[in-house]
């Protein structure tokens, strides 16, 4: 019985690793019944020989009786502390560790670390000084050497259509030319993959200040465009969301307006490009209409005769396109009209031909007995008959006395003359700050 109870202790001992180290960071396994005092000092040694080539455990002292290791001491880190009791538990022989290492609080020794590091930092950047100054002189001088060649007047200004687009060109070879000298001072450094990390957080920042600044992005592109595809000129009559005026400038960000009010109209140039665009000025013949009511008992094929033979005798309405005068509808009391004449606009005001065309027509009309009738009205109230009388006959307009005849007048262009004086005055304030040119290709 004995003997069996002796071999079970054996193959127990055999299926059990004797550096087991348990859960709490103390060596498992079997204890030995005889305590070997060479044993232990070769445990100390042992451990001394191996913390004295770590870094942090120069303050630790190692003891050792029957196995069981003390360690006593400070160092900096907390961390090390258990790393030094994980570390003397895989050392054969110990029964037990008493880690007594506790965190230094000296103010010096928490100091000398960061203070060696930083004397081991200078002295690196001193050891590759003049390598850096090499990769920054050499950076500077492709930089330099871009804001050179983007400061000359050729070719930019030969290649760009106004000089909006040549400073675009210029800022373009700028920031080209700083990036060559960031990519090759770089690389003298030896320092290519940073490159990556500048440009990804550069990638990553530019597309937050796209979306912030949307708008304004937005405004540049379509200055651009509208510099390049030049809709207008300068002095353009045109009507742009409503609003009518003659073409000052083309700014980097708006396009400017003179009213026919003699006000300023600043319009957005992203709104600009977006718009749709009536330029009146484009072509020299413009046509104006306007409409009339005849009275409904006149002859209206007479009253056509009529408005079309005063439309072509104006001396300021041109042959071709020849003048013509169409029946638009019925009114509620009249038959009504539409007039339509061409005139040069350049030479003539169109605000005060139709208003002479007007005064004109209606003066024939009456001189030949045709009534231009009021609107009428029939107001019901509690005592009105049921049946409305019977209307009266409209008696037709008195014919005007012979030798009366009403004449045309001379209307010229002098409004339109003055308005042009004072875009030219407008102009002249800031000639450089315009990106509208006569001889550009026009849209």
């Amino acid at each position: 019985m004995r003997l069996l109870l002796t071999l079970l202790l054996c193959f127990a001992c055999l299926g059990t690793p004797a550096a087991a180290q348990s859960g709490n960071g103390q060596p498992g396994g079997t204890i030995a019944v005889e305590s070997d005092a060479n044993q232990d000092a070769a445990i100390a040694v042992r451990i001394r020989e191996i913390i004295r080539q770590l870094d942090g455990y120069r303050d630790v002292t190692v003891s050792v009786a029957d196995g069981i290791v003390t360690l006593r001491g400070t160092v900096l880190d907390p961390a090390q502390i258990t790393a030094l009791a994980e570390l003397v538990a895989r050392v054969e022989g110990v029964v037990a560790i008493e880690n007594e290492v506790v965190e230094s609080t000296d103010l010096r020794e928490r100091l000398d670390p960061a203070v060696a590091r930083i004397e081991g930092r200078i002295a690196q950047i001193a050891a590759v000084l003049p390598l850096i100054l090499v990769a920054a002189g050499a950076g500077a001088i492709v930089a330099v050497a871009g804001f050179f060649i983007a400061s000359r007047k050729w070719p930019w200004e030969s290649i760009a259509p106004n000089a909006f687009i040549a400073d675009i060109y210029r800022q373009i070879v700028r920031l080209g030319f700083s990036i060559l000298g960031v990519v090759l001072a770089l690389d003298l450094l030896n320092l290519t993959a940073l490159l990556g990390t500048i440009l990804g957080a550069a990638g990553i920042i530019g597309l937050a200040i796209g979306f912030a600044v949307r708008d304004t992005v937005e405004n540049f592109i379509a200055s651009i465009m509208l510099s390049i595809r030049q809709p207008f000129r300068p002095k353009d009559l045109v009507e742009i969301e409503g609003e009518l005026g003659h073409v000052i400038r083309l700014t980097s960000r708006a396009t400017i307006l003179l009213s026919l009010d003699g006000n300023h109209v600043r319009l957005p140039n992203a709104t600009v490009f977006k718009a749709k665009i009536i330029n009146y000025t484009r072509n020299d013949e413009r046509r104006f209409t306007f409409g009339l009511g005849i009275d409904p008992s006149a002859d209206i094929g007479r009253a056509q005769e009529i408005v079309l033979g005063a439309l072509t005798e104006l001396p300021f309405v041109l042959e071709t396109p020849a003048p013509a005068v169409w029946v638009e509808g019925l009114g509620a009391s009249t038959i009504d009209l539409t007039a339509a004449a061409w005139i040069m606009q350049h030479q003539t005001s169109i605000g005060m031909a139709k208003g002479e065309a007007i005064r004109v027509v209606k003066a024939r009309l009456e001189a030949a007995g045709i009534g231009l009738p009021e609107p009428t009205y029939r107001l019901v109230g509690p005592e009105t008959p049921t049946r409305a009388p019977a209307a009266a006959p409209t008696r037709p307009a008195a014919p005007t006395p012979p030798g009366t005849r009403v004449e045309a007048q001379d209307i010229g262009a002098e409004e339109q003359a003055a308005l042009e004086t004072m875009i030219e005055v407008e102009r002249q304030a800031l000639p450089d700050n315009d990106l509208l040119r006569r001889e550009a290709p026009q849209e």
